[in-house]
């Protein structure tokens, strides 16, 4: 009987860390109902003690996660975790995740503590943590850079003190496979007791080996659980990717003899949700994900797919959620039909009346294309995802004039409240000049970091375009997302978006990595 490996996905916490990638209750809760689909056995909701927000997004995912394990992360003192059981209060199932630094680095200039202090610390959170809850995972925060003889003391004591869940991290995504292989090893070898708590992988991918050395935890170290996210998602160069090790251990059984309890075919629908609630667009080249994964280009690979598709396939494309069959409605479906493409996408709005707006806003998109797609659904509800009093401004109308040897012009209508604004300028494109005429009026002060433009689906010119604006203000990065067919209004809404988030007044604070 083969061994189970417990997929833990950070994605709504460590992957919500990068830059600009931080998500609304609504959009979490969107995707924790996602990852449940896709049967994930932990789901590590958010930093409950990190904000307001923060603790409300993990309340509100307890409340409706049933079969799914519910985490919220704490450090390692009494508030944090007992705010972390308190969000996790309704959860069928729960874990609380604390954690505190055990690197020589880490200690000396994060945390300014001894050894000793370190060590007291990590066993009075635990013991605390016992009280208010029966499964406890412990981290001790860049485990892999710390001496390994005080490493073994920390983990021996936590477990005497009841961790459950063992976590070594690779913070900054220092390790080698093999080294980090046996490095989990020697820890499990050493440690008495080891034998009284899961052990776990977390790696970072800043050498671009996060996956690698999540597999060789796994594979030499004996690690029975990989922490891992959607896409890859993460701040600087992101996680260990969840679609990757899921297909790794599962095409290669052969070598891992371990069993996942994923649905694999729900993990390109989550990669899309997340992909299209973030803005970090997937690049085409993407294992498993990636809009290239399953195509053949070379006339020698097309042949000998053809006549067996398992000469350059090792996996089906089906068998993680693509689809040759995309085309789901047009502008002769009814109400009911979009409602239920909506459940079957994971997509659950809060009232009639919000299915109503967004029935609307399909027909009005029906209008303009054609063909609507998964991808084109999952924009359109995600693009109306800040709730009214959330959204501060809103798009009303956009007119531009752009030709060959003059100087593009736009007019832009948008409301902030209640209060309608219309402006005009010129620019270097329609976008510029478009976002120039906002500008002009709101004097934002923002810094852009990034405009990217996506095509939602690909093979037509009629194609909705996904726009992304990252702004900087005062010291807040955020991403704004806004979808349309015409480039222009999607990015005044992208960029309107970000404004919206920027206008938030929640807080956010950095987390475990």
């Amino acid at each position: 009987m083969a061994d189970k490996l417990i997929i833990f996905d950070t994605t709504l916490r460590d992957g919500e860390q990068s830059p600009g990638a931080s998500m609304t209750k609504d959009e979490k809760l969107r995707i924790a109902r996602q990852l449940e689909r896709l049967r994930v056995d932990v789901i590590e909701a958010g930093f409950a003690a990190s904000s307001n927000g923060d603790f409300e997004a993990v309340r509100a995912i307890a409340d409706v996660i049933k079969e799914s394990v519910v985490c919220s992360l704490a450090r390692a003192n009494d508030r944090d975790i007992a705010r972390a059981a308190e969000a996790l209060k309704s959860a069928a199932r729960s874990r609380i995740h604390t954690f505190i630094a055990t690197s020589e680095l880490h200690m000396e200039k994060k945390l300014r503590m001894s050894r000793e202090q370190v060590l007291e610390q990590a066993k009075l959170s635990i013991r605390f943590a016992r009280n208010l809850c029966e499964d406890i995972e412990f981290s001790p925060e860049d485990g892999y850079r710390s001496d390994p003889d005080f490493l073994c003391r920390v983990i021996e004591a936590v477990i005497v003190e009841g961790a459950t869940t063992i976590n070594v991290p690779d913070t900054v995504g220092y390790g080698i496979p093999e080294l980090y292989g046996n490095f989990i090893k020697m820890l499990r070898e050493r440690v008495p007791n080891s034998d009284k708590a899961v052990w776990s992988v977390h790696c970072h991918n800043d050498l671009g080996m996060a996956v690698a050395n999540s597999l060789a935890g796994v594979k030499i170290g004996g690690a029975r659980q990989i922490e891992c996210t959607i896409n890859g998602l993460g701040e600087r160069a992101g996680n260990c990717s969840l679609e990757e090790v899921v297909m790794a251990v599962r095409t290669r059984r052969d070598h891992f003899g371990l069993d996942v309890g994923i649905d694999t075919t729900q993990i390109v629908p989550a990669s899309r949700l997340v992909s299209q609630t973030t803005g970090f667009i997937v690049q085409p080249n993407k294992a498993v994900v990636g809009a290239n994964a399953f195509a053949h280009a070379s006339g020698i690979h097309q042949d000998g797919v053809l006549k067996a598709r398992d000469t350059y396939e090792i996996m089906r494309a089906e068998d993680v959620g693509w689809s040759a069959n995309k085309i789901v409605l047009g502008k002769l479906s009814g109400r009911n039909a979009f409602k239920q493409r909506l459940q079957e996408l994971g997509i659950e709005l809060e009232s009639e009346a919000d299915v109503n707006a967004a029935f609307a806003r399909f027909k009005d998109l029906a209008d303009r294309k054609s063909d609507i797609f998964d991808e084109d659904i999952i924009a359109l509800v995600g693009d109306e995802s800040v709730t009214h009093e959330q959204e501060t401004y809103r798009l009303l109308s956009l007119e531009q004039q752009s030709a060959t040897g003059e100087r593009p012009h736009a007019k832009v209508a948008f409301a902030v409240g209640e209060t309608e604004f219309h402006a005009e300028s010129e620019g270097n494109g329609p976008v510029d000049a478009s976002l120039k005429a906002i500008e002009s009026k709101l004097k934002s002060g923002a810094e852009m970091l990034l405009y990217s433009v996506n095509a939602i689906t690909s093979g037509s010119t009629e194609s909705q375009g996904e726009v992304t604006v990252r702004l900087q203000h005062g010291g807040r990065v955020v991403n704004g997302v806004g979808a349309d067919p015409d480039i222009v209004v999607a990015s005044a809404k992208a960029y309107l978006s970000a404004l919206n988030k920027l206008h938030s007044k929640n807080e956010r604070v950095a987390a475990q990595g």
